[in-house]
């Protein structure tokens, strides 16, 4: 049991929860402070949206691993993934699907009637993002989106309604994840190239696709000054979004300087940034109240 939740880990990447984790925090946070004039927002809350969470996430990285096993096996990097090399079973890949999708489902309807009523749309979402990178270059934006899709929820969890901050906070981590995913596919230009996959690199070279990253990541930065303008988180929030700043120009630098360095821009920079910008939204909302 232990060897199979260690493979369905790995099939899931579970340890990158954490790019999505901050934000949902920060939207429900903020939201709290609206509805509740208090950034806490409930134990009962805080547990259904971990549920969701994770049951959202899985049933997207699985999707995704069933959808790409034909691609994975003939990548150098991705073919000792579980979907691939035989440790996990096409049926049981499949079944994993939709038990995550149904507890989401479950679990929102344990929320509130609009998270509810999302539920599926949020799913098809998760889900559309595996057939677009074969078809449209896009795909790194609708992968912002799928982990944008976090925020919202957040925001809707607490107060069963959709914010206008939530909107930029979702837009800021759409262009966000968009901007690294776009260094993380220099590692498979050439892969994709073969077989035809549609990527930035593949799309418009090396150089293009680091101006594009960096646009984005640009964006995303207004996007979250929007964010804080219109939640009018103004103290202390604004050095966490300072720091973002600083983090992402270091990420750029260190990938521009060294291709090698991609994982550590990705994994490490990015996985340190939403829980930078996290701590000053708490810190804000503690001198708030």
């Amino acid at each position: 049991m232990w060897q199979k939740l260690q493979v369905l880990s790995e099939l899931v990447v579970f340890k990158h929860t954490v790019f999505s984790a901050s934000f949902i925090l920060i939207a429900m946070i903020v939201s709290s402070n609206d509805v509740n004039a208090s950034g806490f927002f409930g134990f009962e809350v805080l547990l259904l949206c971990i549920l969701a969470l994770i049951s959202a996430r899985n049933f997207a990285m699985a999707f995704n691993r069933f959808c790409d096993r034909d691609i994975d096996i003939t990548n150098a990097r991705t073919s000792n993934r579980p979907s691939v090399d035989g440790r996990i079973s096409v049926v049981s890949l499949l079944s994993f699907c939709i038990i995550n999708a149904l507890i989401f489902i479950l679990v929102s309807y344990f929320i509130n009637n609009l998270a509810f009523m999302l539920s599926i749309p949020f799913l098809i979402i998760l889900g559309f993002y595996s057939v677009m990178k074969r078809f449209s270059y896009l795909a790194h934006w609708i992968l912002g989106l799928s982990l944008g899709l976090a925020p919202i929820a957040g925001d809707i969890a607490v107060s069963a309604s959709l914010h206008l901050w939530t909107v930029f906070l979702c837009c800021g981590v759409l262009f966000w994840v968009a901007g690294f995913d776009i260094l993380y596919s220099l590692q498979d230009i050439e892969h994709d190239k073969a077989n035809k996959l549609h990527s930035i690199p593949a799309k418009f070279g090396i150089n293009n696709a680091l101006h594009i990253s960096r646009i984005s990541h640009i964006c995303a930065i207004f996007c979250w000054a929007m964010f804080l303008k219109c939640s009018q988180t103004y103290h202390l929030a604004i050095i966490g979004l300072l720091l973002a700043a600083v983090m992402l120009v270091y990420e750029h630098s260190i990938v521009n300087r060294d291709f090698n360095n991609i994982p550590k821009a990705f994994f490490i920079t990015n996985g340190y940034l939403g829980f930078v910008f996290l701590f000053f939204i708490i810190l804000d909302s503690i001198i708030r109240f």
